[in-house]
Order: C-alpha cells, then structure tokens, then sequence
C-alpha cells in the first residue's frame, strides 16, 4: 500500500533576530530549530500518534505539514507529491484533502457566526458550494451526534464537547483523505474524551480518512493508534508501532514518560521513573543528545554525539547511545 503522507528529513527554523541585527551583533546563526530532522509516513486509514511535552515541536510539525510555516529542508510528500516549494494556490488543491482540527475547540470557532456558518466556510472557501447547502450542513452535524437544530447556535452556546464536534463536523466538510487532531481531548471531561475517540474511530471506519493526532495523553495515543512517536525538541526519539513503543520500549524518555501515567487501579504499584531537571531552551540547545541533561543513563558520548538510527525491527525505531535492552556499566 502505498503512503498517503510522507515526512523525509523535515527542518523548521525560525529567525530570533532581523538581519540588521544578527549582523551588527554579529551572529552568523541568528534562528532555533523547531523541527530537526523528521521522517515519518502515515498510510490511508492508518492513525499515527505523536506525543511529547509541550514545546517539543508537535504543532510546529503539523503547521509545516499543512504548508503554514516554512521548511527549511526535507520533503513532505502527500500521495507521492512534494509539497515543498509550492505557492499558496497550488497548495490549495491538497489543503482540501488535508484537514486540521485545532488544539481550542470554542477559540477556533468564529464567536460572530452560527454554527450553520461555520461549516458552510469550507465549501465557500474551495468553491465547492453542494447543490442544497442546508441538507449538507445537517448531514455533517448528524454525522457527529448533534442536532441540525444546533445550525442556529453561537458558539459560545455550545459546550466544550459540543464545540469539539463542531471541529471535527468543519474537517470533515470537504471529505478529506487525512485530519490532523491537535490535541482532540484536551479541556474535556474524561467521559467526553471517550466519546469524542470514539466519534473518530466509528468514522475512520466509514470514510476510511487516516489520523495523525497530536497529544501529551498517552492513554489517547495507546488505545486509538496504529503507530506512535515520541518527540523531544523538536526530534523524535522513538517511533514505531504503538504496541512495540508500549511494550518494548528502548529509549529512556519513553519509559520516563509511560511510567508517569495514571492507573486507574487504586491498588496499583507504582515504579515512576523521576527526570530531573529542566527541558533545555531552544535558544542554548544541548550538544550531543538532547536529553543528556535529563537522562539517567548519560555517558560522555551522549555529550559529545547524537546518536544514529537504530531499527529493533517491524519499523521500530529510536535514536540511543544505550538504550534500554542493553545494559549500562
């Protein structure tokens, strides 16, 4: 099967200071890196899971995927086209395909519209206006449990649940091949989490449309992916099938971060694996192996050198000097 998204060697940058700037201080490297490095590829009806602490670059990520930031280098290839390079009324095209779910459910909605509105926007934008706009607007709230009455709403009448499916109702619109979720369950209560992935995976079984869901909620990314990564400034230091991630974990922030999730068994032992220290700032990146700083299993080739790609196979990948099936002297 081929790929519907392919992330090769992806690398954002942002400048810090304008040119006259840089130069009277005399930086010869005036920008931070946001993405560094990033392969990924996500295939039709697959759900890709990417989960890290806020500030990794996640959004960042998905913003450069949908062509709203610069790329500095790599290759971001939808169904075997580039999209590097290409100006804003070629990219239109596979924007229609490319759907984006924003991380705030009621601040992403326009307070001075109603709901009927709000997604009639997608046909208007694209200039796919349906033949009976009212029936198309009620099909797409129906499709998300809510009422066609609720077409004559603000949103500020909405419930943060309602909201979000007002969000999923506008991505669905234009019956894209790939939504990108960012953060699909956050500032919802647990009961409404599960009904908001639940609304997803009963629709990636209709429409068969792929996911890539961005979220710190490990919970979310183990039960509703097929395949996960774990990013940390802006790289990402483990991926592969989410079970093999779960289970045989290799890198040390992987097992950091899942040994700090909750059980809801009260009785549960818990082993929480501490990371001291800070997250390193963008603008004073750490040398070597960004987590060095934070890592219990630090060695000095871990400040000198960033590690290569390891495969454990079945696509399993992780960047780690010792990672965790190999012991450490």
């Amino acid at each position: 099967m081929e790929p519907l998204l392919e992330v090769d060697q992806l690398r954002v940058r942002f400048r810090t200071k304008g040119p006259v700037k840089a130069l009277l201080e005399k930086d010869e490297d005036p920008f931070i890196d946001g993405v560094m490095g990033v392969s990924f590829t996500i295939h039709p009806g697959q759900t890709f899971g990417l989960v890290g602490e806020s500030g990794s670059g996640k959004t960042t990520l998905a913003r450069a995927v949908m062509g709203l930031v610069p790329v500095q280098s790599g290759a971001i290839r939808f169904n075997g086209k580039n999209l590097i390079g290409l100006k804003r009324g070629q990219l239109k095209p596979f924007r229609r395909n490319i759907a984006l779910m924003f991380q705030d459910p009621a601040g992403s909605l326009s307070p001075r519209l109603k709901i009927r509105s709000i997604l009639a926007e997608p046909f208007r934008i694209h200039n796919m206006m349906p033949d009976n706009l009212p029936d198309e607007i009620a099909r797409l709230l129906k499709m998300v449990n809510l009422s066609p009455a609720m077409g004559d709403l603000y949103p500020h009448q909405l419930s943060g649940g309602q909201a979000r499916r007002v969000g999923v109702a506008r991505a669905l619109a234009l019956s894209p091949k790939l939504i990108i979720a960012d953060e699909p369950t956050a500032g919802l209560d647990v009961s409404v989490q599960g009904e908001i992935l639940n609304l997803m995976a009963r629709l990636q079984d209709e429409l068969g449309v792929s996911f890539l869901i961005i979220t710190h909620n490990l919970a979310v990314v183990r039960h509703v992916s097929d395949v996960a990564a774990i990013m940390y400034l802006g790289r990402f230091l483990e991926q592969g099938p989410t079970q093999a991630v779960f289970h045989h974990m290799q890198h040390p922030y992987t097992q950091a971060l899942l040994s700090a999730h909750a059980s809801p068994d009260p009785d549960a032992v818990h082993h929480r694996i501490a990371i001291t220290g800070e997250i390193p700032s963008l603008f004073s990146r750490p040398k070597g192996c960004e987590f060095h700083t934070r890592c219990p299993r630090v060695k000095d080739i871990c400040r000198e050198q960033f590690p290569k790609v390891a495969d454990r196979g079945k696509a399993h990948q992780y960047y780690c000097h010792f990672p965790l099936s190999e012991s450490v002297q």
